[in-house]
């Protein structure tokens, strides 16, 4: 038996009673590859579009949504967060214990005046303090401008200064009259005669 070449173009013909070579079988492996990375690509769109959606109500562009504040450490617009902390108040002017005002008046002659050789100041005095104070004519002295000091001189001036006790927060008004004419100064109260001295400038 002689066995002839095969021609070419034509594929071996088996020989007889030999079996053809199985055909090779299709592996799964490719589809199961493909499948797992469709089903990944798929899981990451989802997560994606989810996160989306939840992150879409704090997006402040939205109409009828505001922009939440940033943190709660953050400088207003502006305000320097440095700046220096407010100046302290000034506190209100604390009174004197005593108060003097006084202003020259034209002097009222009583009966007990020898003349009208005499020159009157009104004087009110103002009891500050927390305690009561003593007033007597002979406790105010006149200055004059020249510098010169006149004491009370009692009785002449209808309207002399009262001798009084004054509680804290009352005052009293009245003249203080002093011998010759001459143009007063300022007035100086002593309280006690040896107390504290309070001046007044005569308007």
């Amino acid at each position: 038996m002689s066995y002839q070449q095969p021609q070419p173009g034509h594929p071996q013909q088996p020989g007889w009673g030999q079996q053809p070579p199985p055909a090779p079988k299709k592996s799964n492996a490719g589809k199961i590859i493909g499948f797992g990375c469709l089903g990944i690509i798929g899981l990451l769109v989802l997560i994606g579009i989810i996160g989306a959606v939840a992150m879409g109500g704090d997006d402040g562009s939205d109409t009828g949504t505001s922009k939440q504040p940033t943190a709660a450490g953050d400088a207003k617009p502006g305000k320097d967060n440095d700046a220096e902390p407010d100046a302290p108040k000034e506190q209100p002017e604390k009174k004197a214990p005593v108060a003097v005002t006084a202003k020259q008046v034209d002097f009222k002659k009583s009966i007990l005046a020898q003349g009208d050789d005499y020159t009157s100041v009104q004087v009110t005095i103002t009891n500050n303090s927390k305690s009561d104070i003593d007033i007597n004519p002979l406790y105010v002295t006149i200055t004059d401008t020249d510098g010169s000091k006149h004491t009370a001189e009692l009785g002449v001036d209808e309207d002399q200064l009262d001798t009084v006790k004054l509680a804290p927060g009352e005052n009293v008004t009245g003249t203080v009259t002093g011998k010759g004419k001459f143009d007063a100064g300022y007035v100086t109260y002593t309280d006690g005669l040896i107390g504290d001295s309070v001046r007044g400038d005569v308007s």
